[in-house]
């Protein structure tokens, strides 16, 4: 027997999450299937890092304020373990910081919030900070910390307590979606099947396994990131999300400041820019601390040629590069990890509609924890009006 339902979404990332989350309040019912026992993708294995400061002018950084937003009515009622403890971008020498002071002036414009802080201010709240790295800072301190491998489950929680219309399904892989009379039949590799007026397949580079000629043929890429964690440090302080030079240097709100074309990278190891590495620190609730990250890539017609394995000389680039940065009384590794996510090269994302009742929404890239919950209330209302 058929289980039907509004709307079917296949993936429950925190992309596919956020498209329940917004379909369920508007009064839809929504089944969420997810191949794996949870998820086990991109949104589990990144820094958990709600950071709309890094995004582009214009769409996706409005995505991302509305998804702090989003986040914080959520939390209210559900904690989800996120922390506002804001973000900081630490510069490293002038030119970082002449940046910095262009981004605070289109913040002023924007009515983004942000401060500038002074070398001193940084050291009084980063104690372990290395004074001779650290020249000044920007902060944002409307900006989230969450912990990427709880903060899913439990908005997948939250979900399950606060609407009846909704049913989580785990462990079940789809295999084939097809439309007949204005319904579509999506089909599991059980033998299940679910009926809905739409479907909505989030299932990162995994939509390949549905639509093989449509993925390769796509301008997908998919990402391998390198990261790791410290053993718990709890002596150690470091609050909020921290951001430093080469990330100035690489996130794209920066890129849209004056001066960023004058920038200098020879002051730095070129073996960083040729692994994609920026440094990013954050704090676990335990006190560890996560360091990364770097970015391998490959198109998705040969996607497989990413690999699988982790590059130690990498991993040791990242450490010797944060070792420049803060000073840290321990810095063993209690793990190592690969996160992969695909991304459309031109850092938008992927939508296609396969007929008027299957959309495949897909490849937010590295801004999903950021952006998806903004993003997917107007996907939302763009998708199930077609109804």
């Amino acid at each position: 027997m058929a289980h039907s339902a509004d709307l079917v979404i296949v993936g429950a990332g925190m992309l596919g999450t956020a498209h329940a989350y917004h379909a369920l309040k508007l009064g839809y019912s929504v089944i969420l299937l997810e191949k794996d026992n949870a998820p086990q993708e991109a949104t589990v294995r990144n820094f958990g890092q709600v950071v709309p400061s890094g995004m582009p002018q214009g769409k996706w950084q409005h995505y991302g304020v509305e998804s702090l937003r989003f986040y914080q009515e959520i939390h209210q009622e559900h904690d989800i373990a996120i922390r506002n403890n804001g973000s900081y971008y630490l510069a490293s020498n002038d030119q970082e910081m002449q940046l910095i002071e262009e981004l605070h002036q289109i913040n002023q414009q924007t009515g983004y919030s942000s401060q500038l802080l002074t070398a001193a201010e940084c050291f009084v709240r980063f104690p372990s900070l290395k004074k001779e790295y650290c020249r000044g800072a920007i902060y944002f301190p409307k900006e989230l910390s969450a912990e990427p491998r709880q903060t899913i489950h439990r908005i997948l929680q939250y979900l399950h307590l606060k609407f009846p219309k909704f049913v989580y399904q785990p462990n079940t892989a789809v295999i084939n979606c097809h439309s007949a009379q204005g319904k579509v039949t999506v089909e599991t590799a059980t033998g299940q099947q679910f009926v809905a007026e739409q479907v909505i397949i989030c299932s990162g580079r995994e939509f390949r396994m549905l639509y093989p000629e449509l993925f390769q043929q796509s301008d997908l890429e998919v990402s391998r990131l390198q990261m790791m964690q410290t053993y718990p440090l709890p002596q150690v302080v470091l609050p909020g999300n921290i951001l430093t030079g080469l990330t100035i240097r690489r996130y794209e709100s920066f890129h849209e400041c004056p001066s960023f074309q004058e920038l200098d990278n020879t002051v730095y190891d070129p073996a960083l820019f040729a692994n994609g590495i920026h440094i990013l620190f954050k704090q676990a609730l335990d006190g560890s601390i996560i360091v990364g990250d770097s970015h391998a890539y490959a198109p998705a017609a040969s996607c497989d040629q990413v690999g699988f394995d982790l590059d130690q000389s990498v991993n040791e680039l990242m450490i010797k590069e944060a070792a420049r940065i803060i000073d840290l009384p321990d810095w063993r590794m209690q793990t190592y990890w690969n996160g992969y996510y695909a991304q459309v090269k031109d850092g938008d994302i992927f939508q296609h509609a396969v007929d008027d009742h299957i959309h495949i929404v897909t490849g937010i890239g590295g801004k999903g924890m950021t952006t998806s919950l903004g993003f997917a209330l107007d996907s939302i209302l763009n998708i199930m009006k077609a109804q």
